[in-house]
């Protein structure tokens, strides 16, 4: 007859020792239950297969630890600036090139907008008779970062412009989406 409640220390029989909740029993030798892993280091070939413990079983390779996402901060919102217009006559008076210089200095690109364009329309004695916008899609996407101009042909009605007369784009706002 083997008695149920051996030697504390046999293998395989149950034990209640100090580190043991109580009530709880513990199967297996303690250098059995927690198995060390050897230190490896990255010279040691032999440390990446697996290691043999106290007990002559062999320990399974830990893996590699994942590693923990950073903390970026998210990239700035676009912020598109431009410059003023500049002007280069049109072939008929009612016309003219306006170009416009545009540099986004935010983190994600300038995806949409919209361009306009405050066109004045002066008399020969240079009197300002009145403005008239229009409005274009804005040269878009601009990426972060990028400098770049665009040209238009801006006109007027030609009933606006008679002889003598002439127009001047002057204004320019732009309302844009990142």
């Amino acid at each position: 007859m083997v008695p149920l409640d051996g030697p504390a220390g046999a293998t395989g029989s149950p034990a209640r020792g100090p580190d043991s909740p109580s009530g709880s029993v513990t199967s297996a030798p303690p250098s059995a239950q927690a198995p060390s892993a050897p230190e490896s280091t990255a010279s040691d070939p032999a440390a990446a297969s697996p290691s043999a413990t106290d007990d002559g079983s062999t320990a399974p390779e830990r893996p590699a630890p994942t590693p923990t996402p950073s903390r970026t901060t998210p990239p700035a919102p676009a912020a598109l600036d431009w410059g003023d217009p500049t002007r280069k006559e049109g072939d008929r008076r009612w016309c003219e090139k306006v170009t416009v210089a545009f540099h986004n200095s935010g983190g994600v690109a300038v995806r949409s907008g919209t361009v306009t364009f405050g066109t004045h329309i002066i008399g020969a004695l240079g009197i300002d008779w009145g403005t008239v916008e229009s409005a274009v899609d804005l040269p878009a996407p601009i990426g972060p970062g990028v400098r770049t101009d665009h040209t238009w042909t801006v006109c007027v009605d030609a009933w606006r412009v008679p002889l003598g007369m002439h127009i001047e784009t002057r204004d320019v706002s732009v309302q844009w989406k990142g």
